[in-house]
């Protein structure tokens, strides 16, 4: 499978989901969707980032934009992640890293002075044709979902 590049159609993919689901891609058609990875459930770092999604998620439905969280985990953990910072979105369980794969965000970290393969934390905006319109990598969290809805906007 080729990866996602800027200006493209995204090829449709589906995850196992919280709500005990699967989610496709290409069930949000007509909408803009915001994809975003991020290393593991429950992290402050993550957290943090999920906790802004959240608290701007009514600017983005206004702008009929879908909010979807990816990483490794389990549903199991995903289902208690989501609970317990109250995420009015989907996260997607993606064990095997099809998505990850697609979207190019496994790379080589460093954790305690080992090397590792794990998620960049990532995101990237779809418009509602499916084309990738923006991405953001190695980002850092604060101020960073301001910035996807700055790009949401300009669709």
């Amino acid at each position: 499978m080729s990866k996602v590049t800027v200006g493209k159609k995204v090829p449709d993919f589906t995850l196992p989901a919280t709500g005990e689901q699967d989610i496709s891609l290409s069930d949000f058609k007509g909408k803009n969707v915001v994809v975003y990875f991020y290393p593991k459930d429950s992290t402050p770092g993550c957290t943090t980032e999920g906790q802004n999604f959240r608290d701007k998620i009514n600017t983005f439905r206004r702008r009929k934009t879908i909010i979807l969280g990816i990483s490794r985990d389990s549903v199991k953990s995903h289902n208690n992640f989501r609970e317990k910072q109250q995420f009015p979105f989907d996260l997607l369980s993606d064990k095997e890293e099809t998505a990850c794969k697609l979207f190019d965000v496994i790379k080589e970290k460093n954790m305690y002075g080992r090397k590792v393969m794990g998620i960049e934390r990532s995101t990237f905006l779809i418009d509602d044709k499916g084309v990738l319109r923006r991405e953001w990598r190695k980002l850092k969290v604060p101020g960073h979902v301001d910035e996807v809805l700055e790009a949401v906007k300009e669709l």
